[in-house]
């Protein structure tokens, strides 16, 4: 047994060991538990300094998730599963497929887009493998593939390697990502003998998962070096969530930690809309705020794209703060930086063929003089 798989057996899973460890009354969360499974790695427990700190709140059950906003949540919030034309296959976007893996996850997080099914027994089998890759084949458009799940690193690696393979004999698939919080939550997972192994598959990116400064720890920053220093491009993913990460400073920690191990910021993501998540969610002004307070602030490397994975299957849209862009016309362009100073930026006059296909509307603030 490797020592990736002996943390994941020392991690609670139970109501018993986490009133004994944590302090939480068994009784209070064991609906929940029975319902929504739970799984705290031992790396992250360490990381866990009082009751309802940042890392508490992702992992921890809570009364809470028994509350449902029934006007707007749903179990299936991104419509994943009407957009599956085969198991364990997603093809919303023309160009690009989501792969469910595994059910398991190294942690279970609380505010999880797919609480419906995560934990439950489940995996990727080789008839499953089989239909995928057939329809990949009949589908000449798809060029890029993101294996998620529960969490791709999950499985041993022969188990991922046979994914990996399958996929890479698809003559028109170019790029293979993995989405993952295994580096961040286990970080004993990433061993060389697996990084050896993702080097034979390469374009392959990974899209890792971090929401606190907290979770940037000397462990963790050696799991995504090995990554980094075996070619694979690291983004990272961040959800927003009330009163965990909901601040422009706690963001702004975050992302310069981020890059410096190696990773760079991508996304932020306003809270999706699942059942018994309703007291992670921010209003979007909060997240705008934050984009506003990050630019100019620290390198645009570090800013990620603020979206919204929109409801019902819509895909994820760029939400951008308005206030920059105060004008525009045919002749000029007004904006204002991060320091509240506005600047005009001359317009090139538009050919014919621009003004006919793009005719402007101007729909930002009344003109105003930058002078």
């Amino acid at each position: 047994m490797e020592q990736w798989q002996k943390d994941l057996k020392a991690s609670i899973h139970d109501v018993e060991t986490l009133e004994k460890e944590l302090g939480v009354p068994a009784d209070s969360v064991r609906d929940i538990v029975d319902k929504y499974p739970m799984r705290i790695t031992p790396h992250v427990l360490a990381q866990i300094k009082e009751n309802g700190d940042a890392l508490w709140k992702q992992v921890v059950p809570s009364p809470e998730e028994e509350t449902s906003d029934a006007a707007c949540e749903m179990e299936d919030p991104l419509h994943e599963e009407k957009d599956s034309p085969v198991p364990n296959l997603v093809h919303r976007y023309p160009d690009r497929v989501l792969l469910f893996v595994t059910n398991q996850c190294p942690i279970y997080c609380r505010f999880c887009t797919r609480k419906r099914f995560v934990g439950s027994p489940g995996t990727l089998t080789p008839e499953n493998l089989k239909q995928v890759v057939n329809y990949i084949q009949e589908h000449k458009e798809i060029r890029d593939i993101i294996l998620s799940g529960g969490d791709p690193l999950m499985v041993v690696d022969f188990l991922l390697e046979r994914v990996l393979k399958a996929l890479r004999e698809i003559d028109h698939l170019e790029i293979i990502r993995i989405g993952t919080r295994v580096p961040g939550s286990l970080p004993s997972r990433i061993t060389e003998e697996l990084c050896t192994l993702l080097k034979k598959y390469h374009p392959l990116y990974m899209n890792l998962h971090f929401n606190h400064p907290s979770e940037i720890t000397p462990e963790v920053a050696k799991a995504c070096g090995m990554l980094a220093d075996a070619g694979i491009p690291l983004g990272s993913q961040t959800v927003l969530m009330e009163g965990i990460n909901d601040d422009p400073e706690t963001m702004k920690t975050l992302m310069k930690k981020l890059l410096a191990i190696r990773v760079k910021p991508y996304y932020i993501y306003q809270a999706d809309l699942v059942q018994g998540t309703a007291h992670f969610r921010t209003r979007v002004e909060k997240g705008l705020k934050i984009i506003s307070a990050l630019r100019g602030h620290i390198s645009g490397m570090a800013v990620p794209h603020y979206v919204i994975d929109a409801p019902q299957g819509g895909g994820k849209v760029a939400i951008l703060p308005q206030e920059t862009l105060l004008y525009i016309d045919d002749d000029e362009v007004i904006v204002k930086n991060y320091e509240e100073k506005l600047f005009k930026y001359p317009q090139p006059k538009p050919t014919e063929k621009e003004a006919e296909e793009s005719p402007l509307t101007l729909y930002m603030a009344p003109h105003q003089d930058s002078d």
